[in-house]
């Protein structure tokens, strides 16, 4: 994992993506010694006209004008140690937004910047922020109410980073970080999962959202086609 930028560091990243009214997205390219790799921020607009800012990344200039647009910053969610590679640069260029960390992930994130809270109430009934119960209170999640259904926003929970070509593509499957379905590739589950019942759980609670119709993950594409039932799947191979 490559160390968190002190200053305002852009690395090649697309456009903004909007995905509803209060939903955007922002799909970047992190640049690694075996592959570079899927990283994205997701940011939502709460009723007021505040931004939530999950997993932020370093933009170009025009892309930040539209952002800054879209509304105010307000909330910088780090959800979890090791997505903080640009906190420090978001929180220089909004000294008044908030950063929120699960509580496991606070010492972590404490090292770059302080932490304004570890659970956090939007005050918009269609935005939450929730720890991920089985993760030690290290993984942070949002549920985001949009007009055409309920996107569930996560982090490290869910890869669908796809199978390469060539040694690095062997590495990576070999790894378990790609695949041919939305997983959780075992090396992530050591460092993130503590109490597995209690994840499949939460995944299978999440499956039965009637309105589900999106999940955003961190690394890969979004999910937009059965994702009810690509949580069921996650969740099963947590049992196995």
């Amino acid at each position: 994992m490559s160390k968190p930028f002190k200053d305002w560091t852009v690395l090649p990243h697309g456009r903004m993506r909007h995905h509803d009214d209060n939903l955007v997205t922002v799909a970047g390219v992190l640049r690694m010694p075996i592959g570079d790799v899927v990283r994205r921020m997701t940011i939502v607009r709460l009723g007021d006209g505040r931004l939530v800012v999950y997993s932020a990344i370093a933009l170009d200039e025009s892309e930040m004008h539209e952002l800054e647009s879209f509304g105010e910053v307000a909330y910088l969610v780090v959800p979890n140690g090791l997505h903080r590679m640009d906190i420090r640069a978001w929180k220089d260029r909004f000294p008044a937004a908030m950063v929120v960390t699960p509580a496991g992930a606070r010492e972590k994130v404490e090292e770059l910047v302080p932490v304004d809270m570890t659970s956090v109430d939007f005050r918009d009934p269609s935005v939450s922020y929730v720890t991920v119960p089985g993760t030690a209170e290290r993984e942070a999640a949002l549920v985001v109410i949009t007009r055409s259904g309920t996107t569930l926003v996560l982090n490290d929970l869910i890869f669908t980073l796809a199978n390469r070509k060539g040694v690095s593509g062997w590495f990576w499957k070999t790894l378990g970080m790609t695949g041919e379905d939305p997983h959780l590739p075992p090396l992530v589950k050591m460092r993130l999962v503590e109490d597995e019942a209690a994840v499949k759980d939460q995944l299978e609670r999440w499956s039965r959202i009637p309105s589900l119709n999106r999940i955003i993950v961190s690394h890969g594409a979004i999910i937009e086609a059965d994702p009810k039932r690509v949580l069921g799947s996650v969740a099963q191979g947590l049992a196995s």
